[in-house]
């Protein structure tokens, strides 16, 4: 029974670790592997201590084979950091990303102000939010911005790219009936124009299902175990579904610019999945390059990396980390590339 456990167990990681070369639109359930993998990984290294303790040491090839396959997958959550010194004084620009969450749609401007003044102290020069909302009460927030980023350009509804450095033109990303979009900006960094891109990618729709459901449930109506897996699923599918669809679309305009790109974003997904690797290309994942220690953006029970900076491979990094600022259900993340 141990041996078909272990075995079973391996061959879903292999799989999991495959699903992110898949459509989810072609192959639904081995996509879904990929959100699983911690738990496969974790079931590989008990059954892995399993065959050590029983001194079956032919059998420890059956977990040992995907534990050595995922070495690249735990980097993406993971970085021990041992040659990663952190910032130095070489010149270089400090890019950031943030979910803001609408501020909470608080009307003091309190909560913009101090994410402000969080920029400030981290030294950002171009800021990527996502959720912005530039009212709080009677305030503009963008006004409150512009002492410290004097150029800044909207996306599509609550999209918005800060910058130190002039932006020459931006544009729209448009995703059609959607609440979610992405932008890019040309900023002049130097002299040397870089293409920045923010992107908010379609939500999970989980905690949306879970909500109806709960509406349901207190007006006396009754809701079975299936009918929640099933909308659970439902809303799981169907939102990788339209998030593998955007990332095409943003990965056809990073592919097609002349310019070098920064990526920075909400994509609502997990490493190794299908939007990740599309979203990902040719460029460079920041913090596989130059991070330290796990990584999560979710400020949430789950934890999960959502949130990224990916960039050219003609840039380097120097540093690449989040700070525990709790105004959103998001950490914002900050990452140094050298110019």
């Amino acid at each position: 029974m141990l041996l078909l456990i272990s075995t079973l167990i391996a061959v879903f990681t292999l799989f999991g670790l495959c699903g992110g070369m898949i459509d989810p639109a072609r192959g639904t359930a081995m996509a879904m592997l990929v959100y699983i993998l911690p738990f496969l990984l974790g079931g590989n290294v008990l059954t892995a201590i399993y065959w050590i303790a029983r001194r079956r040491w032919h059998w420890l090839v059956i977990p040992a084979i995907p534990l050595l396959f995922s070495i690249p997958y735990i980097g993406t959550n993971y970085q021990p950091g041992f040659f990663h010194d952190g910032e130095t004084d070489h010149s270089g620009i400090k890019v950031a990303t943030y979910n803001v969450a609408l501020f909470g749609r608080e009307t003091s401007g309190f909560k913009a102000l101090d994410i402000l003044a969080e920029m400030k102290r981290e030294n950002v020069d171009i800021l990527c939010l996502q959720e912005y909302l530039d009212t709080s009460g009677d305030k503009i927030n963008s006004d409150s911005y512009k002492e410290y980023f004097p150029y800044f350009c909207f996306g599509r509804s609550d999209m918005i790219i800060y910058s130190r450095y002039p932006i020459e033109r931006h544009e729209v990303i448009d995703f059609g009936p959607t609440n979610n979009s992405g932008m890019w900006a040309d900023i002049n960094i130097n002299e040397r124009i870089v293409r920045v891109y923010n992107v908010h990618l379609e939500t999970t729709g989980f905690n949306g299902t879970l909500h109806r459901i709960a509406k349901m449930e207190t007006k006396g109506q009754s809701v079975e175990d299936n009918a929640v897996i099933n909308a659970i699923y439902g809303s799981y599918t169907r939102g990788m579904a339209i998030r593998a669809r955007q990332a095409d679309l943003v990965a056809n305009e990073i592919q097609q610019s002349h310019y070098p790109a920064i990526v920075c974003g909400d994509f609502n997904d997990v490493p190794y999945s299908y939007v990740y690797n599309t979203m990902l290309g040719d460029l460079v994942d920041g913090f596989k390059e130059c991070g330290k220690g796990l990584m999560y953006t979710f400020t949430g029970k789950k934890i999960v990396r959502i949130d990224y900076i990916f960039h050219d491979k003609n840039l380097v990094g120097e540093s690449y980390y989040k700070t525990d600022l709790t105004y959103s259900d998001h950490y914002p993340v900050f990452m140094k590339i050298l110019f």
